[in-house]
């Protein structure tokens, strides 16, 4: 198979999560949260590969006619914003106005955020909380905590993605990869769980989520605080 058509195939694997994302709207549209959380997690499962995938074979030089990156942030903002807050507001979770103010600070936040080209930093960590709102929803989902817990949640996440703090990317964030990358595999594994057994209350699958991301979601953070160690170089 020739770079070019190995290149192209990457761009097409990356848009399937545009039809992952409209089942996933069609199941929230029928209120089928489990089912629209499948097809999240297998975008976000898609989502996680293509990168790598891209970057293996070369998209930009062999098949620059279509721009990778924009697609993967159309593609995101469906999966990771519109879709997880019309969900978090159409399923009742969110009482009266707290669910309004939760939605709009949600896609106004994160479309702000996702144009904002110092997202990254110098170690391919995120600037400021990725608005990984699919995650945070799943796990509201899950434990259905009080609504003023999740308007406190939603309101301190979305002031972070402007701030300095670091959030590591579980495949790019070279420090500590060898235990984030399992523990984003691991939170990827207990959310499908999770939505299979339509978040049984009992489930195991919620500690495991609890685990995962309180890890994901301080981990970048910590890293700022501990020194990184010079011992000639390494990252780890």
């Amino acid at each position: 198979m020739s770079p070019n058509v190995s290149a192209l195939l990457v761009h097409l694997f990356t848009a399937t999560g545009a039809v992952f994302a409209m089942l996933a709207m069609l199941a929230a549209a029928q209120t089928e949260w489990s089912l629209m959380f499948l097809w999240l997690v297998v975008a976000f499962f898609v989502d996680g590969i293509d990168g790598p995938l891209a970057r293996r074979y070369h998209v930009k030089h062999y098949a620059p006619e279509f721009d990778g990156v924009l697609l993967d942030l159309i593609i995101d903002y469906l999966t990771y914003v519109f879709i997880p807050a019309f969900a978090l507001f159409q399923s009742g979770l969110m009482d009266g106005w707290t669910g309004w103010v939760a939605i709009i600070v949600i896609t106004f936040t994160s479309a702000l955020y996702f144009a904002d080209t110092r997202m990254k930093t110098k170690d391919n960590s995120f600037s400021g909380f990725p608005g990984c709102w699919n995650m945070v929803v799943l796990v509201v989902f899950a434990l259905q905590p009080n609504f003023w817990v999740i308007l406190a949640l939603v309101t301190a996440l979305a002031i972070t993605m402007f701030t300095p703090l670091k959030f590591v990317h579980p495949v790019r964030t070279e420090r500590w990869r060898p235990v984030t990358l399992p523990m984003a595999l691991a939170w990827t594994f207990f959310a499908g769980w999770a939505a299979w057994v339509d978040f049984h209350p009992q489930s195991w699958a919620h500690w495991g989520l609890i685990v995962t991301s309180v890890y994901l979601l301080f981990a970048g953070i910590a890293q700022q605080i501990i020194p990184l160690r010079d011992d000639g170089g390494s990252s780890s």
